[in-house]
């Protein structure tokens, strides 16, 4: 423990990075400030240090309380902050991009405009989705009835296993009750995975509206990423879930959602798709992105409440 001004403080570690130096850091339930280079995190375990340097992606989850001091710091820095729901399950604001260049954004609007290569950005969606499958010589049209179909045999396999009722995905946006509890469940994870899409988007610079198979919507990219992952995160947890007919289904959707969030560390994942979407580039290795960071312990999982917040902390 380094001590300063006759007060012990933590010696912290650089986080681990993913390409382009991109770290993570998410924080809930604290006061942030600032203390000289330092972003500082304050609750009821104590206060945490952490150098500006060290992070370029800041989530501020439920809770959090930010001061103008700390926006100074992080504007002079280049730190991109987002607003998020618990762990990462809603996007609600930015306060800027992750990079000060314009690369990856520049590439998303080449791609979008160019009908060829436009075409190639969703044939490469496709490919990840059909494991093995050599879809190069197929249709726009075919690659459609092909996602529809894989799609609709693996609602029919839930279904079956959980013995739920399954009539079809049909649902009301303007009247959420009106859907069955498989639907409704599907619904409110389907947001979530909707949520960290677009955090993540934003924090590369991109933008969530230029879509490839979906356009028109100002979340048209964050769709298209979070499509690549329903089969395996939200689908198998809803009719699970609508099996159970648990008394809070939706809440307990987005809970348990969360927790796949960080089981399967699919924020990184969902990077390293972006980007090889948009380098034209094979996927690169990359390190652990680290989501919480301790006072205490340097590094903490992530997906676990460490303290309640209280006013006047």
């Amino acid at each position: 423990m380094a001590e300063q001004n006759g007060m012990e403080k933590p010696d912290l570690q650089a986080l681990p990075t993913i390409n382009d130096r991109m770290t993570f850091l998410y924080l809930e339930h604290c006061k942030i400030h600032r203390e000289d280079g330092a972003i500082t995190a304050r609750d009821l375990e104590g206060t945490l240090y952490i150098p500006a340097a060290a992070i370029t992606v800041l989530l501020l989850g439920p809770g959090t309380d930010i001061s103008h001091r700390a926006m100074e710091l992080i504007g002079d820095t280049g730190i991109s902050v987002i607003w998020v729901g618990e762990h990462g399950v809603r996007y609600y604001a930015h306060g800027r991009a992750l990079n000060s260049h314009s690369t990856l954004l520049e590439k998303q609007a080449k791609l979008v405009s160019n009908t060829r290569k436009h075409l190639d950005v969703v044939r490469k969606m496709y490919e990840m989705r059909f494991a093995d499958a050599d879809v190069s010589g197929m249709t726009l049209q075919q690659l459609r009835g092909r996602e529809g179909a894989r799609m609709r045999k693996i609602y029919r396999e839930q279904a079956k296993k959980w013995g739920v009722s399954w009539d079809g995905r049909k649902y009301d946006a303007e009247d959420f009750s009106a859907s069955d509890p498989v639907n409704q469940a599907l619904s409110a994870g389907n947001v979530c995975l909707y949520g960290l899409a677009s955090a993540v988007i934003t924090a590369l610079g991109c933008a969530p509206s230029l879509g490839f198979i979906h356009v028109g919507h100002e979340f048209s990219f964050a769709y298209d990423i979070a499509d690549l992952y329903k089969a395996e995160v939200t689908i198998p947890l809803a009719f699970e879930l609508a099996a159970e007919e648990p008394p809070d289904l939706p809440n307990i959707m987005r809970r348990r959602v969360r927790n796949v969030f960080s089981e399967t560390k699919l924020l990184e994942r969902m990077v390293k798709d972006v980007k090889y979407l948009l380098q034209e580039s094979q996927p690169q290795e990359q390190q652990e992105v680290v989501y919480l960071w301790d006072n205490l312990k340097e590094h903490v999982e992530y997906g676990i409440s460490y303290g309640k917040y209280e006013d006047g902390i």
